[in-house]
Formats: C-alpha cells, structure tokens, sequence
C-alpha cells in the first residue's frame, strides 16, 4: 500500500468535482480499491501501486478535457476511465469553451478573418464599432494561446481617457479609479476562466490588466498583448506600446473611430498609426462593422443613426463653408 497526491494545477477544483461532489463519488466508484480524499485541489490517494498509476493517468487526461472544455460530465468521466474516447465536443471554429462549457466562435465574417489574422500575424489591428465582438474576440484568442500553452502570459491595457467623468472625482486609490476603465476586460476573462483560476492567474501575474501608462519600459516576451480602445491613445502612446513587443509575442490593437473622447485638438494615435502602418509587411488590419454587432438589435440600430447624423452633419458643414466661400 502507498499513498500520493494528484495537485489539480490547471482547472477549478469546483468544476472538476461538480455539483456536490457528483464527479468525485463516481470517480470514488469506478475505484472501489482505492482510499481516495479530496480537499481544495488535492486529491490524496491510497492504495495499490498498479491501480494508483491507472488512477493518475485518468486524472490527468480529466483535468486536460476539464481545462479545455470548462466543464466535466459523467459520461465523459467514464469514457474516459474505460479507456473510451468522449464525444467529440469541440466543432472546427470554436476559440475556447465558456466557463459554463458553452462553446465561444466567431459569430460573423469579419469576426472569422480576426481569428484567421491573428494566426498569420504577429500583430493585428482590429477596428468596429462598439458590439462588434473585437475585443472579446481578441480576449478569446488570447486565452487560446496560454491554454495551449504557446505563451507564457497575457497582458490587456486600455488607456484610461475620461469619457465625462474626472479621475479626480472617483472614490478610491489610484488602482480604484483605474478599475472601473478596465472593467470590461475582466467581464471578459470571467467568462472564459473560472473564478479562483482568474484570480490565481492574476496573482501570479500570467495575466496582467493594466493602464497603457504602465506599459513603459517594459519588453513584453512570449505574451499575447491586447491594447483595447487604442482610439484614446495619443500619437506617442500608441508609439510607445508597439515598441514594447518582444520574442514570441502577438500584439492586438482594438478601436472605435467613433468613440475618440480626446481632446479636440488632439490627434488620435489610432488614426495616425493606420495611415502610417498601412504598408508594414506583418501587420493584419480588420475592419468590423454595422453587421458584426452580436450585443442587442437595438446596439445595431443606434449605431446606424449614429453614422447617419454624423453624415448629415458633416455634409451640411461642408456645404454652409462652401456658401460662405462664394459669398466672400
């Protein structure tokens, strides 16, 4: 008789055992000779050497599809335990798995070239309009690679711009005030990644959130590194964040061009960095638009009349400033 333990290293110890301990009690049954005790994510074992090696190895191909697929189910617990292969849950354009196992796809064509950009490029320029799904795309492509374990970290940065709203006025030290700006890219994560794997990985620091502030000096290896709302960037900025690329790294650029909340005289590094880029061999540019929009029909709507206004306003300055011309 020995004993051992099996550390569940890359999955939710809540996932992996299920609802009231349903995956351990069958697990504990197809194991009728071994002694095992589960707590947090250790799983101590006692027993025969021979069964406590077949135990391990079918715990470790668990925790794999657990890891992958976010979720654990009995039929899958015992195909794989009998040594069958599970029904195949993984469709061919599926990024990554929910945390509630739901699979997360591109849902439009232009979506479909994101995914397809990122695996040709080392950098990629995403722009749409707000609903569009880049960031969430890009945030899922991410979680892919570290996943896979292609990379070592990922880093999302957002410049924190106020849109309405001074710094000054939020409660809170400067990581509270900060927060809220960086929100959405938490929302993200904590639908890919369960809830004490995120904090652990932000812990560690695998997966850092910081303001585009805090990127300076920094060169940024084996990491996929997503700048979101770069239209708020300045001209040295944005500069300043493309040059902290480094060995195996893969950069996402994501942007609004209709929701730049600089000043107005202030150009946007978003804008200025397109124009010079363009022709940069390994850069991929995408551009999302009205039809890409996966938020609620009315998002779609309002950013059609949106444009619409826009255009109209545009054009009827141009013509007032053509009449005041002729009038001169």
């Amino acid at each position: 008789m020995i004993e051992k333990l099996i550390v569940l290293e890359e999955v939710d110890p809540v996932i992996f055992y299920g609802v009231n301990n349903a995956n351990m009690q069958l697990i504990k049954a197809l194991y009728p000779k071994l002694r095992i005790v589960a707590r947090g994510n250790v799983i101590k074992v006692l027993g025969d050497e021979e069964e406590m090696c077949a135990f391990e190895e079918h715990i470790l191909k668990l925790e794999r599809y657990c890891a992958e697929y976010n979720s654990l189910k009995e039929e899958t617990i015992i195909d794989i335990i009998k040594g069958n292969a599970p029904q195949a849950e993984k469709a061919g354009n599926v990024i990554v798995f929910s945390v509630t196992g739901k699979p997360i796809i591109p849902r439009s064509e232009n979506q479909q070239k994101l995914v397809e950009a990122f695996q040709q490029s080392d950098m990629v320029f995403a722009i749409g309009p707000a609903g569009s799904g880049k960031t969430y795309t890009a945030i899922a492509l991410a979680v892919r690679a570290l996943k896979n374990k292609e990379i070592k970290k990922i880093i999302l940065s957002r410049p924190a711009v106020e849109a309405g709203e001074k710094l000054g006025f939020l409660p809170g030290d400067m990581k509270e005030k900060i927060d809220p700006y960086l929100q959405p890219l938490y929302d993200a994560l904590q639908d890919m990644i369960p809830a004490a794997k995120l904090q652990e990985l932000m812990d560690t620091n695998v997966i850092q959130i910081a303001p585009l502030a805090f990127m300076r000096g920094r060169t940024l290896n084996d990491a996929v590194v997503i700048l979101d709302e770069a239209q708020n960037t300045t001209s040295a900025q944005i500069k300043m964040f493309l040059t902290r690329m480094g060995m195996n790294t893969k950069m996402i650029v994501t942007g609004d061009m209709t929701q730049i909340d600089l000043p107005a005289s202030q150009t946007s590094g978003l804008v200025q960095a397109l124009r010079i880029l363009k022709e940069v061999k390994g850069i991929s540019f995408i551009e999302l638009n009205e039809k890409d929009i996966v938020r609620h029909r009315l998002v779609t709507r309002i950013v059609e009349a949106y444009a619409k206004f826009e255009a109209n306003t545009k054009k009827h300055s141009t013509t007032a400033n053509s009449n005041s011309i002729n009038e001169n």
